[in-house]
């Protein structure tokens, strides 16, 4: 099993139990004491996890608490790829895209530079700039504008604004948390606000969120469950949250994990 796997499993457990023991952890992965420690000490340096003496405690998550873009990409990267590449295989040469900000929808960003004759309305300034170094022949990136946040969207009455006279075929919309109450939410006011213009723009929504964000409740709600079109996940939802999601949503899909995110051509880091 590779690091990143398990320390997704152990972010599971804490998520799931509130904290785990070294000793749990051994039996459920399989692998030395040493090795548990390592992985609870990269999570811990990574702000994921506190560690304890023993094992390790969830750090309580405040609904205003937003990590930058180059912290929540390094995370869920294969399940992440997993989720782009079958947002990607909605795309057709000739449509007209909106795509929000997130490490998620810039995954999926990374994939669409052999689609010709794309339009592609964006907030976010890593879509804008990976299409713009690999963008297909007759692609055109429409950039809002806005107040730039932590997670480099572009949000506020700009956007919203530059927004309101588009009107795209697919929306594919990243969210900080999902909940079977609050539905789809974000830390950011501004944020929501212009998610939810974003929606208005498009016929359908299609929101890619891997298995790490349900439960997560943001400040502001932008949508129902019901109000997605499509949600694209992970193979790691439990059982018991696909059936929840399965009957709120209009359409479920749980997209096999990828082999995790690569450098795009000239790939370079962004949100500096």
């Amino acid at each position: 099993m590779l690091a990143q796997q398990r320390q997704s499993i152990i972010l599971d457990h804490i998520k799931t139990h509130g904290g785990v023991r070294v000793s749990e952890l051994t039996e459920v992965l399989g692998v030395s004491d040493m090795t548990v420690r390592r992985d609870l000490e990269a999570l811990a340096a990574r702000g994921m996890l506190e560690k304890v003496h023993g094992g390790a405690t969830a750090i309580p998550q405040h609904s205003t608490d937003e990590p930058g873009f180059d912290a929540k990409s390094s995370l869920e990267q294969s399940e992440k790829e997993g989720i782009a590449r079958r947002a990607m295989a909605m795309v057709r040469p000739g449509t007209a895209i909106a795509i929000s900000a997130g490490t998620t929808t810039w995954a999926m960003a990374r994939l669409l530079g052999d689609i010709p004759n794309l339009t592609v309305v964006t907030n976010s300034i890593p879509v804008a700039e990976i299409l713009y170094r690999i963008g297909g022949p007759g692609q055109t990136v429409v950039l809002t504008g806005g107040v730039r946040t932590p997670s480099n969207a572009l949000v506020g009455p700009v956007a919203v604004n530059a927004l309101r006279n588009l009107h795209v075929d697919l929306l594919f919309m990243g969210v900080h948390g999902m909940d079977d109450r609050r539905g789809f939410t974000t830390p950011n006011l501004m944020e929501a606000d212009t998610n939810r213009a974003l929606m208005e723009a498009a016929r359908r929504t299609v929101v890619v969120a891997d298995h790490t964000k349900w439960g997560v409740i943001g400040l502001s709600s932008i949508a129902t469950l019901a109000e997605a079109d499509v949600l694209i996940t992970d193979e790691l939802v439990p059982p018991d949250v696909r059936a929840i999601l399965a009957e709120q949503v209009g359409e479920l899909i749980v997209a096999p994990a990828g082999v995790g995110l690569r450098a795009a051509p000239d790939d370079v880091a962004v949100g500096s």
